[in-house]
């Protein structure tokens, strides 16, 4: 495998975000023109398809980058788990056996923050460590894979301000105290790559009513940014020939 020099333009994931938005304001309409039970963002949510476009946006480098397209798989997604059966991650990277690269593609929008929020701490650990213990059991090759986390947040007055943490019995940790949940998921992103759940995660924020400009979307931390993000995967899974 020959490994291409691969450009990433500033605001890459801008079709993507777009793409998002669209999908979602699509879904919402057609669940009200049905009369169907999910109100709201439920609605959206529960239709899919939101991250179809970060996806394709990572394929399109990957095989920018030389990886074959036989490697890359967008529809079969499932792994085996150690304490599940099996989870479907957003894409996978396989060759000749051995799980290369996964990534999990995940959004969230308003108004409901908190309960979502700590939902998606919940499952973004959780994943990780069930792959990596399935890992260690061999089932998915011998060679440590890479491990992505992409995450989208609307961006809004209700996602930025300060949120009170309930302390009855112990103290939360400082940098959670008057933290907004734009700054939560800052912090679980990185706490996410420090401890080594996943390799690198990447972290953007979104205006709805900004989504059809070409800068969708903003990076709170550079460190968290798309171009990090995508350097760091194609650097694992179109490494350059010796």
């Amino acid at each position: 495998m020959t490994r291409s020099v691969v450009t990433i333009h500033d605001h890459v994931f801008s079709s993507a975000v777009r793409h998002h938005w669209s999908v979602r304001d699509r879904q919402l309409a057609e669940q009200r023109q049905r009369g169907g039970s999910d109100q709201g963002s439920r609605a959206q949510v529960t239709g899919g398809k939101q991250m179809d476009g970060f996806i394709e946006t990572l394929v399109d480098l990957m095989s920018e980058a030389g990886v074959p397209g036989e490697f890359l798989h967008r529809t079969s997604r499932t792994l085996p788990g150690f304490y599940r059966a099996t989870k479907d991650w957003d894409l996978l990277v396989v060759r000749e056996g051995r799980l290369v690269a996964a990534v999990e593609a995940k959004a969230q929008v308003g108004p409901s923050f908190g309960n979502n929020l700590n939902n998606r701490v919940e499952e973004a650990v959780g994943s990780a460590e069930d792959l990596w213990r399935a890992f260690q059991e061999g089932c998915l090759g011998l060679v440590r894979p890479w491990l992505g986390y992409l995450f989208l947040l609307e961006d809004c007055p209700r996602s930025r301000e300060p949120v009170a943490s309930r302390e009855p019995h112990f103290p939360v940790m400082p940098e959670f105290r008057g933290a907004s949940y734009a700054q939560r998921y800052e912090v679980l992103c990185q706490r996410l790559v420090l401890e080594r759940k996943y390799d690198a995660a990447c972290l953007m924020l979104s205006d709805r009513k900004q989504w059809r400009s070409r800068q969708n979307y903003t990076e709170p931390n550079r460190n968290l940014g798309a171009r990090q993000f995508i350097t760091s995967l194609l650097g694992h899974v179109a490494p350059p020939v010796q």
